[in-house]
């Protein structure tokens, strides 16, 4: 606004000096030229208003500009933040399932190993109870495919698939273990009532089976998981109780110590 005012100030004394000089020329004529620069100056200074109010709205917008500028900016750092956040999270999840299945892959070996270990010396042992006939090669195919299902994490179809194999072969050496593998499934989705209901139905079905004991103890987890320690702490004593020389039953102590000292 000074500059403004110094502007108009000098332009008007400039035009107007050659006024001073009046003697030159009549009154008529010099009022004529003052008239001449009055409107002169009127109309610089309405060209320094305009040119004054393009360059403040030429600022205005420069601004905002910059403001939108740099709130895009934020926005764009929060959302490679929050990427890298899910990376992080997905890499987790990723490897806690990895772990879980080969967890589960090294109970399925151990497990049948002791079968066929006990199997084995039933058979050599005078007077030993018959043992459930050996699977056939189509009960084995069934149920390998099967139990690959609950390998690769897909619960839903290997739950279908262990119990299309009941269905077909009820009486199968492999029974039990087609219903554990029932529950586990439902543990894998996060189905706690089901994997308890499909466990305690081996219990009935089969509660002399070598899967008895995993049973047990595959219902104290979801217990513990739902938050119910003392059923938890109850089927742990109960597995002790009923299968003392099981290695389910090893794991129970250990559990059930850690869960009485919380």
């Amino acid at each position: 606004m000074r500059l403004r005012s110094f502007l108009v100030m000098f332009a008007g004394v400039v035009l107007a000096a050659p006024a001073f000089a009046q003697g030159l020329f009549d009154d008529a004529e010099a009022r004529r030229r003052i008239e001449r620069l009055r409107q002169q100056v009127e109309a610089n200074q309405r060209a320094l208003d305009e040119r004054f109010a393009r360059i403040e709205s030429a600022a205005t917008d420069r601004n905002a500009i910059l403001e939108l500028s740099s709130q895009i900016t934020a926005v764009r750092d929060d959302i490679a933040r929050l990427r890298g956040q899910v990376e992080v999270l997905q890499h987790q999840a990723d490897m806690a399932e990895k772990r879980q299945k080969d967890l589960y892959l090294d109970i399925d070996t151990r497990l049948r190993r002791l079968e066929e270990a006990r199997e084995a010396a039933g058979a050599q042992t005078p007077g030993a109870v018959a043992q459930p006939a050996e699977p056939t090669e189509a009960e084995n195919k069934a149920y390998t495919a099967a139990l690959d299902q609950f390998k690769l994490g897909n619960y839903a179809l290997a739950v279908s698939a262990m119990q299309g194999f009941l269905l077909t072969y009820p009486n199968s050496a492999l029974a039990p273990n087609a219903q554990y593998w029932i529950g586990m499934a439902h543990s894998g989705q996060r189905d706690y009532k089901s994997a308890i209901a499909a466990q305690r139905k081996l219990l009935s079905q089969w509660p002399d089976s070598p899967k008895a004991p995993d049973a047990l103890l595959s219902i104290a987890s979801a217990q513990e998981t739902m938050g119910d320690r003392r059923a938890a702490q109850q089927t742990l004593e109960e597995l002790i109780q009923k299968y003392p020389d099981s290695s389910s039953a090893a794991s129970a102590k250990q559990r059930l110590a850690i869960l009485q000292k919380r």
